[in-house]
């Protein structure tokens, strides 16, 4: 009887201690499934996660550009595109050089012929020359229906002048009214007709001239300056389809340094210390053949000019491969010396004019302004 308290009490002793050891042991059991259903939650969300990453990688990947090389980049800076217009416009310009560095602008107009022409004779004329523009109809160029049939040959021929400083005025209109009865001008309209204008009026001639032209070559006579026309198209005639032709008297000469003198070159220390100009055509008249024309169009705004007409168009074809032509039959009198142009002299209405002649071309020289009015009252 005894003996069974006692072991009571021994099992009482184990089950308290039994019961301490497993409380801690469901703690951490408990903590466990805690943690491990609170890491199994974040394994399971990162997968989402990644899933969901690698589904929206896939859907960028299959949206996304392609990796850009070098050209890609080169296109997307618009290199590529400049690259071709380079390219371009150099075969462009090699074509142009072929053609006459030109494209064709011409404009279509009635007036002007659709085929190509053998020349357009520019008549360099003033407000101030009425009488030389009505000797040079009376003489060698043709008016009215003769002129028109010219053109229906090939060549055309007009007066050329610029407008008046005051546009509008008595010389501008005096000017329309003749071209109005004659309609044998070509006015440029661009050019303002002054005497110290003149070198600038050679390239307004020329840039217009092959702008509203297509012909073979392109002529510059100064209205003293009376020309057997038949004989002036056989040479043309001859000559078709020479390019970089510079057909003229070509002449040289001494630079006039000397403010007041005639024939002053205000640019004179340009020609050196022999002040000799370059070699030439003279002024009075000479022929361009069409890709030169071109050529003074395409750079008129760049090209340099002297005193005079005939040195700046000297110093132009310097700077490109032109043909010089020096044809003897082109010289007046006063140009050579020594009778090295073979030219016969005539002398009318006492002393008026001298009348110098050959095989092809006649140049009348007017002399001074005293005997042009004597020929005038007479």
């Amino acid at each position: 009887m005894e003996g069974l308290p006692t072991t009571t009490k021994g099992d009482k002793r184990w089950r308290s201690k039994n019961l301490q050891t497993s409380k801690p042991s469901l703690l951490m059991a408990f903590f466990s499934c805690i943690a491990w259903l609170y890491v199994a939650g974040r394994l399971w969300q990162d997968a989402e996660n990644r899933t969901l990453l690698a589904n929206l990688l896939k859907k960028n990947m299959e949206q996304r550009p392609k990796v850009l090389t070098v050209e890609d980049k080169l296109m997307v800076l618009g290199c590529k595109d400049l690259e071709k217009r380079i390219v371009e416009a150099e075969m462009d310009l090699t074509l142009a050089k072929n053609q006459g560095y030109l494209k064709n602008q011409l404009r279509q107009s009635e007036s002007f012929s659709e085929k190509k022409l053998l020349a357009v004779i520019g008549v360099y004329t003033g407000f101030g020359s009425y009488l030389k523009r009505q000797t040079s109809r009376g003489s060698w160029m043709p008016r009215g229906d003769a002129l028109k049939k010219l053109e229906e040959r090939g060549v055309v021929v007009r007066f050329v002048i610029g407008r008046s400083a005051n546009r509008g005025d008595s010389l501008d209109r005096h000017i329309d009214e003749e071209n109005h009865r004659t309609k044998d001008f070509f006015i440029l309209e661009g050019h303002e007709e002054a005497q110290e204008e003149l070198p600038k009026k050679v390239k307004f001639f020329f840039s217009t001239a092959v702008q509203n032209w297509d012909a073979e070559f392109y002529v510059k006579v100064n209205d003293n300056i009376d020309i057997d026309l038949e004989g002036l198209i056989g040479l043309l005639e001859h000559r078709r389809g020479q390019d970089s032709a510079y057909v003229g008297c070509m002449k040289s000469g001494e630079v006039v340094s000397e403010e007041g003198k005639d024939w002053y070159e205000p640019d004179w220390w340009k020609f050196g210390d022999e002040k000799s100009y370059f070699q030439h055509a003279s002024g009075s008249l000479f022929i361009l053949s069409k890709n030169l024309a071109q050529y003074i169009n395409v750079n008129s705004a760049s090209l340099k000019t002297y005193a005079y007409d005939d040195t700046s168009v000297g110093s132009w074809m310097m700077g490109v491969k032109a043909t010089y032509i020096d044809d003897n039959r082109l010289c007046c009198g006063s140009i050579r010396q020594g009778g090295a142009t073979n030219l016969t002299m005539q002398l009318y209405i006492n002393n008026l004019y001298l009348l110098l002649s050959n095989f092809q071309i006649r140049c009348v020289l007017w002399l001074e302004k005293r005997t042009w009015l004597t020929f005038l009252s007479v």
